[in-house]
């Protein structure tokens, strides 16, 4: 029977020291923070220990360090902001005019006997912004409203026949029309219904943005420059509802952003930009926070990749490619700091694993060979 005890005894000394020594090498879902952290690049006589990353601690005092940084794998186009026009329609080289004259005198100039008007259709505006008329000959209309355009060509008119009236109805050319490509209820050409015709008008002409859009994005492709923007920033600022030129294509596009989480995360996934501008806390909203039982609070990074150009010397950029911002959860500053830390496209939050957990994990299987042992001496006694 003493046998049987000391076997035991042995057991449970084992079951002690084996699983403190091996607490590390439990399975885990997530790195520890000072495991993701270490440096890669071991000692030797010459070297000390590296890493091929830098670290950078999100806190008050570094955020505008950090924010005047390049930013990465962004949109850096710009937009161009709205400028008022008359609220009226403007001919334009390439537009037709019909135009329909009026005559009572018996001898008109136009009209044959018994004809009361002619009407002149298709009349194309040149390059030049003109017309050609009989008895007038070429009249320039382009850039007058079409009201203007009418009372010139009656005065030329009325310079011979006293009694002529003239009506002039207008036909946008592909000049004076936008195309709404995509993203929309009814993409098509639209002519523009004035010189004040903006985007957002565009859009609700063509039926709306699609309702299953994550914060739809704006591209405005005016000649051979596209600008961009974002659906939120046109509502939020009525300035930058840019006006419409004849040739413009305006596309409607879902945003492509993305961010990553992994980890003692909340979830483990790719999620989309939710807003235009994303700080690392309303990221860590969307992931679902972190696991409670599982993540270091003291431990979210945010890894993420600046391209070799951005590189600096100084705090102007990064020290290398590759840089690991910390994040300590625990802290107020940590937690402020968090809220006015921008997530940029590609990142990559990663919840590190309390070293807790695997404390839990061997006390765990402390308390069951302990459980075990106990079973076994009652068995034995």
């Amino acid at each position: 029977m003493s046998s049987l005890k000391n076997v035991l005894r042995l057991v449970l000394a084992a079951a002690v020291v084996l699983p403190l020594a091996a607490c590390e090498n439990l399975p885990r879902g997530a790195g520890l923070q000072r495991e993701v952290l270490a440096a890669n690049v071991a000692a030797t006589d010459t070297q000390t220990a590296a890493r091929d990353f830098a670290i950078a601690p999100v806190t008050r005092a570094l955020l505008p360090v950090y924010a005047a940084w390049p930013a990465v794998n962004g949109d850096a186009r710009g937009w161009i902001g709205r400028v008022a026009q008359p609220a009226n329609r403007i001919i334009a080289p390439g537009d037709s005019v019909t135009v329909t004259v009026f005559d009572t005198d018996e001898n008109g100039l136009l009209t044959a006997p018994g004809q009361r008007s002619v009407v002149l259709e298709g009349l194309r505006v040149s390059p030049a912004g003109r017309i050609f008329l009989p008895y007038i000959g070429d009249i320039r209309i382009s850039g007058m409203a079409p009201e203007t355009a009418r009372d010139r060509i009656q005065d030329r008119y009325a310079q011979t026949s006293p009694s002529v009236q003239v009506l002039l109805a207008l036909a946008e050319g592909r000049q004076s029309t936008v195309a709404l490509v995509s993203g929309v209820a009814s993409p098509g050409v639209y002519p523009l219904p004035d010189g004040n015709f903006t985007v957002m008008g565009l859009i609700a002409v063509g039926g709306g943005v699609a309702a299953d859009f994550d914060n739809p994005q704006i591209r405005l492709q005016r000649g051979d420059r596209i600008y961009a923007t974002s659906l939120r920033r046109l509502l939020n600022a009525p300035g930058l509802d840019t006006t419409l030129r004849g040739g413009d294509k305006v596309f409607v596009e879902e945003d492509t952003r993305r961010f990553l989480s992994l980890g003692a995360a909340g979830t483990e996934a790719v999620h989309r930009f939710t807003d235009d501008h994303m700080t690392a806390l309303q990221a860590l909203a969307v992931i679902g926070g972190v696991t409670d039982a599982r993540a270091d609070p003291q431990g979210v990074l945010i890894l993420r990749r600046y391209p070799a150009a951005a590189v600096r010397g100084d705090s102007s950029g990064p020290s290398q490619t590759r840089v690991v911002f910390t994040i300590d959860l625990t802290s107020a500053d940590g937690l402020f700091s968090a809220g006015e830390f921008s997530i940029q496209p590609g990142d990559l939050i990663y919840a590190t694993e309390s070293p807790v957990t695997g404390a839990q994990t061997v006390l765990g299987l402390i308390g069951a060979t302990f459980g075990l042992v106990t079973a076994a001496a009652a068995v034995g006694g």
